[in-house]
């Protein structure tokens, strides 16, 4: 009998040991999407034809994911107000309606989402109120207000299904204040990432999650080793985060709109997934988790791996589709509404070899609007073209991409020198003859333009191509950078005076710094940018770029023809092959 019980208790002691050694897994999953800027339809409502992807194929795949991993936590990294028309509509011309950005998301069940500096351009009146509209928090742990100190926006999130806990921690780059006005973030000021960091995860820590998630505004760069030393500071400072602050399993990354999916060892030597999906919709960046606990003190472990899921690979949902046809169709109207004629097609890619109507069409409307003697601008399409005939809202987004408004400031015209030569050093190259390029490009090792898919990229952005109006001048390429511009007058044929103080017309975003034109080329000191303020608009450009063709019905495309590029000969004969380079043709497409 004895016998009998000691066996019965050998075999119970096995079996508990058998069961409660037996690795139990739950399989979940963690999505980023980023830097959507409007793509929630599959409809481009500037060039007026169908998308092949957009959040509605996000959805899809979101529902069908949740029927089979034991949870999936849905994320998005921010820079979604900026863009296409479906954003904008709702951000400033139907303000009362619930925004389609919080419609949409709330409908797909995401769980957090980061704010992105495209964000925080729509001002506080559309970010505070998809704050409320949301139906899960806006985070930015080093967006702190300050009045209180705290973070303006939620910092961390501890989220938890099927008893997981996941801890998401946001940050955006704190570059934000030399790209925008202040009126835009007024009382929030934005702190460095790595610091930030360092402060909130001893609390996220004590939360006890099992997966703690960065969620960070800002992009990934590990080509050198900059991000290491301790006096690092970039508006993409994730990589910096990734390696000083250890406790991180994943990391989510956006705003450079690189996709990425690969492994880092920081400082610690513990092991980070970095993920990136992209922009516009382009991927879903999918973490894989399988969580396993074992033994009898049942220690976890975790398992992560991570995958680009294309978009334009999937089918838009069809219960999204339904869902907002409504909005759809609102939009649809919008940018169709005709607002003026244009007798000759324009095209963005005759910015990049001269003056321009494109550019110059900016350039004329923002003399008319501030008086200045001085304007700047630059193509804010790489290539578009408006076509002949109708002038659309829509087109509007094509020649205006930004919602930058429109600063008058001083400055000298020593400074306004400068401002030129740095602009066209990062744009035009030195040419010893008619065989040198006259742009500057990416070149390989062998010294010859990287070409994908055929096309050559510019070896900067085509944004920061800024060229003036107002002002008679030369561009002679054939000199060194920083001693190419020769002013001859003001075009109304006045002197030009190097130390005089003339009014200058520029976009919030140049006028903020961004693009270092008036500080690194101008010599500005950063702080002192304020000080140099006259005026500025109470809206976007765009809207005042809209109003004035609605006015004068017509417009003129020709170009203003007030600077060119010399020698003439070197670049009459570069321009064909160059457009090939770029655009893999000549003609306007």
């Amino acid at each position: 009998m004895m016998k009998s019980k000691f066996i019965t208790l050998i075999l119970g002691i096995t079996l508990c040991l058998t069961a409660c050694t037996a690795p139990d897994t739950i399989n979940i999953s963690i999505l980023e999407t980023t830097d959507l800027h409007g793509v929630i339809l599959p409809w481009d409502f500037i060039e007026i034809e169908p998308l092949d992807a957009s959040l509605a194929g996000t959805a899809g795949y979101v529902k069908k994911l949740r029927g089979s991993e034991d949870a999936v936590f849905l994320l998005d990294n921010g820079d979604n107000l900026q863009g296409q028309p479906a954003v904008y509509y709702y951000n400033f011309i139907d303000t009362t309606s619930p925004h389609i950005l919080s419609e949409a998301m709330n409908w797909m069940g995401y769980d957090a989402c980061t704010v992105g500096n495209h964000d925080i351009e729509a001002g506080h009146s559309v970010y505070d109120r998809l704050v409320d509209e949301y139906n899960f928090p806006l985070l930015a742990a080093n967006a702190v207000d300050v009045k209180t100190g705290k973070p303006y926006f939620k910092p961390y999130v501890v989220l938890e299904k099927e008893n997981i806990r996941v801890a998401v921690l946001g940050l955006v780059t704190p570059a934000i204040p030399t790209w925008l006005p202040e009126e835009l973030y007024s009382g929030i000021e934005f702190r460095d990432m790595v610091e930030t960091a360092k402060l909130w995860m001893p609390e996220i820590l004590k939360q006890k999650p099992d997966i703690v998630v960065g969620m960070f505004h800002s992009g990934w760069n590990t080509e050198n080793e900059n991000y290491k030393p301790d006096d690092f500071s970039s508006e993409n400072g994730t990589s910096a985060v990734a390696w000083k602050v250890p406790g991180f399993d994943i990391i989510l990354c956006g705003h450079d709109h690189k996709p990425a999916n690969e492994i880092f060892i920081n400082s610690a030597g513990d092991t980070v997934l970095i993920l990136n999906g992209g922009s516009r919709s382009q991927y879903i960046a999918r973490a894989e988790i399988a969580l396993s606990s074992k033994g009898l003190f049942r220690k976890m472990k975790k398992t992560i791996s991570g995958k680009l899921i294309r978009v334009n690979e999937l089918e838009p949902d069809a219960d999204f589709m339904e869902r907002f046809a409504k909005h759809e169709k609102i939009i649809k109207e919008y940018v169709t509404r005709v607002i003026g004629y244009l007798p000759e097609a324009i095209t963005s890619r005759d910015s990049y070899f001269g003056s321009s109507a494109f550019t110059d069409m900016i350039h004329s409307i923002q003399l008319d609007i501030t008086g200045a003697d001085v304007s700047f601008a630059a193509p804010l399409s790489f290539d578009v073209t408006i076509a002949k005939g109708p002038v659309t809202v829509g087109d509007m987004f094509k020649l205006y991409r930004y919602e930058n408004m429109l600063y008058t400031m001083s400055m000298t015209g020593e400074e306004i020198m400068k401002y030129l030569e740095y602009s066209y050093s990062g744009w035009l190259n030195t040419m010893e003859g008619p065989d040198d390029y006259l742009l500057r490009y990416r070149l390989g090792n062998n010294g010859k333009p990287v070409l994908t898919d055929g096309r050559a990229w510019l070896a900067n952005a085509y944004y920061n191509f800024d060229s003036g109006a107002g002002l008679e001048y030369i561009v002679d390429v054939s000199k060194p950078a920083d001693s190419r511009i020769k002013i001859i007058s003001f075009t109304d044929g006045r002197p030009f005076e190097k130390q005089k103080l003339y009014k200058v017309a520029i976009n919030s975003y140049r006028g903020s710094g961004g693009g270092g034109h008036l500080t690194s080329g101008a010599g500005i000191d950063q702080a002192k940018l304020r000080e140099r303020l006259i005026t500025s608009t109470d809206r976007d450009l765009r809207y005042y770029i809209l109003k004035s063709i609605e006015k004068n019905k017509t417009i003129n495309p020709n170009p203003l023809n007030d600077w060119k590029i010399e020698p003439v000969k070197w670049v009459t004969e570069r321009i064909p092959e160059e457009k090939l380079l770029l655009f893999g043709t000549t003609t306007i497409k």
